[in-house]
């Protein structure tokens, strides 16, 4: 750009909101339950848990795009997810994995509550 104009920063686009997610943090909401989201409980590795209730060590995945070939189901980010899966056991995380449809019955806020206790 040797006209003297600048170049406009990047910006770094929020990831498009999940249904499962949105309406999951609706139900906790209004069963005035407060996760975490977004929540990186893996120091030094770059995973995240959807939801996470740190204090007892409680972490909520809402698997998307289950019945349509999504992230989640093809090979090389289902062996990801895994090793995730599998960093969350060995540091002592109990993992709930919910998809939409468990989340929309309200299934998946029951399995949350009785987790909790």
């Amino acid at each position: 750009m040797g006209d003297g104009m600048k170049r406009a920063p990047q910006l770094k686009l929020p990831k498009k909101l999940s249904e499962g997610e949105e309406l999951f943090a609706l139900h906790c909401l209004f069963s005035g339950l407060t996760p975490e989201r977004e929540y990186a409980f893996c120091e030094g590795r770059k995973f995240r848990a959807d939801f996470a209730f740190p204090r007892h060590k409680l972490l909520v995945e809402i698997e998307g795009g289950t019945w349509i070939n999504g992230r989640h189901n093809r090979p090389s980010n289902f062996e990801a997810e895994c090793r995730k899966y599998a960093e969350a056991a060995i540091r002592e995380w109990l993992v709930i994995r919910v998809t939409t449809a468990m989340v929309k019955s309200g299934e998946a806020i029951d399995m949350v509550r009785r987790a909790l206790g």
